[in-house]
């Protein structure tokens, strides 16, 4: 499992860049991030170098902040891997509540983040069918 910060966001110009000036003030690398939004505000998804770091430095910046575990997933990067990470869960009944993707990738593999409703249920499945997770340390995330 990966560390993923998820920060409310004013939906207002210079928010999200006021934001990420803050962490790389503090020399947090940002390596994934997701933004969904309303109309007033956006949930802000990251993986970053150093969560417990990136969390101090957004707590003191008044950023409303938490900490939840996603696990990344290295998806086959050839036509319909994904199709097959997606029925696999289908199938098996795990949901998902969101994903993005990662930037990077390395040897015949993409990676996506997950969150689903079973994580065990999620890791067993892929072991089952041959695929891989990608820890913290593999990231380069403390």
């Amino acid at each position: 499992m990966v560390q993923q910060l998820s920060v409310f966001l004013q939906n207002k110009p210079g928010k999200l860049a006021a934001l990420t000036r803050a962490l790389a003030e503090g020399g947090i690398d940002i390596r994934a991030l997701s933004i969904a939004d309303t109309t007033d505000f956006g949930i802000l998804r990251l993986l970053v170098s150093d969560t417990a770091k990136a969390k101090a430095i957004l707590d003191a910046g008044n950023y409303a902040a938490g900490i939840t575990g996603v696990t990344v997933v290295a998806v086959p990067d050839v036509p319909g891997g994904l199709a097959r990470v997606l029925t696999l869960l289908a199938d098996g009944g795990v949901d998902i509540e969101y994903m993005y993707s990662l930037i990077g990738r390395g040897e015949d593999r993409a990676y996506m983040v997950f969150r689903v409703s079973d994580e065990a249920r999620l890791l067993a499945l892929l072991e089952q069918d041959g695929l891989s997770t990608i820890a913290d340390a593999q990231l380069g995330i403390r």
